[in-house]
């Protein structure tokens, strides 16, 4: 086996930092947790400059070539260790000082690992196994704060994920009884002499697995239900972090293995692209409560993502405008909900009225974000979706790109309904129906949306680099 510990060291300070922050709050008092924070986030943050060196160097192949490590992998990594970091930073108003401190801490690092070890797999059983890992640990984040609604989410999002697990392992199984492997490079090589039903069926198998964790349709159910019982740091995570790994995972699934198979994958993640931008769209338009409202903004999201994967191996834009859409939707989704963790008592639309006047500087993250949700330059998601429209033009998918610019027009209702309440006069509202905001939540707030236009002004060296 080709054993090269020294590429994996992001994934190595992750699983570090876990179980030294594991150990650590075991014999901590309660008010020291704050100790495993900053072991989480030096580690994300060293991490994070490992993987911005790798990105340098060759393309490796570890571990039997069952795990690669190439731009792509680099820029999950940083993009998830990022949000790892944001994610703390906008729940430590809510967490800060709990009894389950240093446990959210380490399930958010596992997650992060194995949301970072589906990207780079390069193989079936091993997509499997961070398939696992990186949804193990949210069931139990979902249930943290034992509250009725969080118990009921953990538990629908719990019975969802185990149910797409067996079918993921299904698809899996059937693969390598066709091939008689489960490496990408084998199957590719054995699938095109393969029965061709049964490739048909054990993809959609494995693509059902990973629709789960991305939150795509039809598989799509629990992300509201997730979103709105769950604590808004944990909500954030889930609605964010799982889906980079996610989609990156069968962006190489499909390029590496499927693509002279007779199977057209393309036109099936095409048309699970429209379907889900139109349907999570839709779905938002009249939702009053902000967390339901993100949740379906996430599906919608998720829809144009897609766009890229169906665009694999046909264009070559498609790899990098997935890594730069996935960079600006996360830092926008995560800037989004660090409003709403630092306004916890505003649940609806109406409770930000006049919120302006009272948080500018909170208010003005929110409206670039939302802003930045609907593809509005020069934010860094417009930059995103450009490139993203551009590969599935250049695959021949053009009508998927006007379905993507007619749902991009169609946000900006939704968007707008939470916009217009936050610039409203001051005098609309009494003053006390707008909270004070939580500071850490604020400022994740702000470093979101100054890096999403950061992002957007910066996109074209982010592209150069991921073109390589």
């Amino acid at each position: 086996m080709n054993e090269n510990p020294g590429a994996l060291i992001p994934e190595l300070l992750l699983v570090f930092a876990a179980v030294v922050g594991l150990l650590a709050g075991s014999f901590l008092p309660r008010n020291r947790q704050g100790v495993v924070r900053s072991i989480a986030v030096l580690a994300c943050l060293t991490g994070a400059i490992a993987a911005a060196a790798d990105l340098t160097r060759p393309v490796q192949s570890v571990f039997d070539d069952t795990y690669v490590v190439d731009v792509g992998l680099g820029a999950v990594r940083i993009v998830v260790l990022a949000s790892i970091v944001l994610t703390i930073g906008l729940a430590g108003d809510q967490v800060s000082g709990s009894t389950r401190e240093a446990e959210f801490y380490v399930l958010l690092l596992l997650g992060g690992l194995g949301t970072v070890a589906m990207a780079g797999a390069n193989d079936l059983l091993l997509l499997v196994a961070s398939y696992l890992l990186a949804s193990i640990p949210l069931y139990a984040l979902t249930g943290i704060a034992r509250t009725g609604p969080g118990n009921e989410a953990a538990l629908k999002y719990y019975l969802m994920g185990a149910l797409s697990g067996v079918t993921l392992l299904i698809g899996s199984t059937l693969l390598f009884g066709v091939s008689g492997s489960t490496q990408y490079t084998d199957l590719a090589a054995a699938l095109p002499d393969a029965p061709r039903v049964a490739v048909a069926v054990g993809l959609v198998a494995v693509l059902a697995g990973l629709l789960f964790k991305i939150g795509a349709v039809p598989l799509h159910f629990w992300v509201p239900d997730v979103v709105q019982g769950a604590t808004t740091g944990v909500a954030a995570f889930v609605a964010t972090v799982p889906k980079i790994g996610g989609l990156w995972a069968m962006y190489r699934l499909l390029s590496t293995t499927v693509p002279t198979s007779d199977v057209d994958w393309s036109l099936l993640v095409a048309v699970l692209a429209a379907v889900t931008m139109t349907l999570g769209n839709l779905a938002a338009f009249f939702q009053d409560d902000v967390r339901r409202l993100l949740a379906y903004s996430t599906i919608s999201q998720v829809g144009y993502l897609l766009m890229a994967v169906a665009a694999a191996g046909r264009a070559p834009l498609a790899m990098p405008a997935l890594g730069l859409y996935l960079a600006a939707y996360a830092v926008t989704n995560l800037g989004a909900f660090a409003v709403v963790a630092a306004l916890p008592r505003a649940r609806t639309l109406a409770d930000y009225r006049g919120l302006a006047a009272r948080h500018r500087l909170l208010a003005l993250s929110l409206v670039i974000c939302l802003l930045g949700l609907i593809g509005t330059p020069p934010t860094a998601v417009f930059v995103g979706k450009l490139t993203v429209f551009t590969a599935a033009v250049d695959a021949g998918l053009a009508w998927l790109a006007v379905v993507a610019v007619l749902n991009t027009m169609a946000s900006v209702f939704y968007y707008l309904r939470w916009i217009a309440p936050v610039l409203r006069a001051r005098d609309a509202v009494p003053a006390d129906d707008v909270p004070p905001a939580g500071r850490s939540a604020a400022r994740s707030a702000y470093i979101a949306a100054i890096a999403s236009l950061l992002l957007g002004v910066l996109a074209g060296p982010v592209l150069a680099v991921l073109t390589v």
